[in-house]
Order: C-alpha cells, then sequence, then structure tokens
C-alpha cells in the first residue's frame, strides 16, 4: 500500500480519466477518501464518488470553496478555456494539475495567473493502476509540487518526469498504444477468422497468448526483440510472417505517431 499523502486533493472532471485517478487514488490506500473532492456536472457519477466517501460538488468553483490544497483538472481540451475561466478568481496559487493534451503549461498560467501548474499526459490503463504518466513542471511549480504530482500518479501506475516538448511525444506513445494494441487484437482476431477459425475461439486466444506475452515480458524483463526471436526459428512460418509484418507495422507506427503530434500541435494553436 502506499504511503498516504496529507493533503486534500479536488479532481475536476470525472469522466473516464479523471474518476480513474479519484478512485484510483483511494483504492490504492494514497489518499483517505474524506480528502477527495470531485466535482462533475453529471449527479450519477457524484453518486459513485459520494459512495466512497468523497465530498462531491456540481462544478469547479464549488469545489475551490472548499480549500484544496491541489487541483487536478480532468477535462478535455476544448472544454479547458471554459473550465480555467471559472476557476480563475479563486484558484490563487495553489498547485493545478492538467491532463488535457496540447494544452501548455504556459497556456494555463496566462489563465490562472497565480497558480503552479503542473502538466501530465496520463493513459486508459490507469484505470485498472497499471498506466504510464509522463509529468513535466511549468514556470511556477517547484521540485515540492513535481514530487506531489509524481506521489498522485504513482499510485496509479508509472511515472516519468521530462521536458515538455518530450511529454507530447510521450502522450503521443502511451496514450495511444492502448488504443493501437487494441487494433492489433482485433486484426489479429480477424485474420483467424478469415483463415478458418471461429470467432469466439480466435478472440480468445488471442487475447490470452497476448496477456501472457505481456506478463512474461514485464515479469523476465527480457527484451522485445529477444522475446520475438524465442518464437522464430530459422526458416519457419514466424519468420515468414514478420518479413510481411515488420514493414508496415514499423512504418505505419511512426506515421500513426506522426499523426497524433500533428494533432496535439492543432489542439494546442486552438
Amino acid at each position: 500500500m502506499a504511503d498516504e499523502l496529507s493533503l486534500t486533493v479536488g479532481v475536476v472532471g470525472a469522466g473516464a480519466m479523471g474518476g480513474a485517478i479519484a478512485r484510483g487514488l483511494v483504492e490504492s490506500g494514497t489518499l483517505g477518501s474524506e480528502r477527495l473532492l470531485v466535482a462533475d456536472s453529471d449527479a450519477a457519477r457524484l453518486a459513485s464518488f459520494a459512495a466512497l466517501g468523497a465530498r462531491t460538488f456540481a462544478d469547479g468553483a464549488e469545489l475551490l470553496a472548499s480549500d484544496p490544497d491541489v487541483v487536478v483538472l480532468a477535462v478535455k481540451p476544448q472544454v479547458l478555456g471554459s473550465v480555467m475561466e471559472q476557476l480563475a478568481p479563486q484558484v490563487g496559487g495553489r498547485l493545478v494539475i492538467s491532463i488535457a493534451a496540447g494544452v501548455s503549461t504556459s497556456t494555463i498560467e496566462a489563465a490562472l495567473p497565480s497558480a503552479r501548474v503542473v502538466r501530465v499526459m496520463p493513459n486508459l490503463p490507469v484505470q485498472v493502476r497499471s498506466g504510464a504518466t509522463a509529468v513535466t513542471a511549468g514556470a511556477r511549480a517547484g521540485e515540492q509540487d513535481v514530487s506531489v504530482a509524481c506521489e498522485i500518479f504513482s499510485a496509479l501506475g508509472a511515472v516519468a518526469v521530462m521536458r515538455e516538448d518530450q511529454l507530447d511525444v510521450a502522450g503521443a506513445v502511451s496514450g495511444c498504444a492502448p488504443a493501437f494494441f487494441s487494433l492489433f487484437v482485433d486484426a489479429l482476431t480477424r485474420a483467424g477468422v478469415m483463415a478458418g477459425l471461429p470467432a469466439a475461439c480466435a478472440r480468445e486466444m488471442v487475447e490470452s497468448t497476448m496477456r501472457g506475452c505481456a506478463e512474461q515480458l514485464l515479469t523476465e524483463g527480457v527484451h522485445p526483440r529477444e522475446y520475438m526471436e524465442r518464437v522464430t526459428s530459422p526458416g519457419g512460418t514466424t519468420a515468414a510472417a514478420l518479413r510481411e509484418l515488420e514493414g508496415p507495422l514499423t512504418e505505419g507506427t511512426y506515421a500513426a505517431i506522426d499523426a497524433a503530434l500533428a494533432r496535439t500541435r492543432e489542439l494546442a494553436a486552438g
């Protein structure tokens, strides 16, 4: 169990990511439920956090009136501007952690002139506390602020502190990766069906294989290339398959990350 934070943490936005952050903090033992504040316009979402023991609010302004030590802005980039406008009169010099993709620390600092801003990029597996989160500090954030952000998100998986330009790359890689993996599972399943396997059988075999591969890679710490070599016999079926797959998959992945970064820049430009 993680050491419990002695801070109060307010999470503004209880959707898929914000809800996962809030719930993970309590369920991991990192934050007592009485120290968790959650704001969202959806009453049903709030009810589940009230049942967990958190204090709930209809909007961020109400949450700030309860004076949290840390505010996590867990809203989409498209609505972040309006949310910050609502919070600006009350946020003061608090630590503000934003998860919004493509919205720079300087943009957030301009909207919240006294706040100490830390920007993070988590990914969907934080929902099962096995995510990856990149962390970068704004101009007014100190080492202690970064440390607090790392404590919060280390309860949900791996954390890495980096420069802001690197954070956008990490967001493209780890943020998109769950969709990439899901696409590959789906494509491999469909390939099995096309070759004659029943759909349910193909999916079960692919999913079980992917689960086992991930567990072995993680527990043994083996390099992915070495792991590939374990199942690739000279002149065998895997070697023939990899010859067809590796080039298109690698080039497609490079292109996909480039596209994600281009979209990040578009979001940053407004």
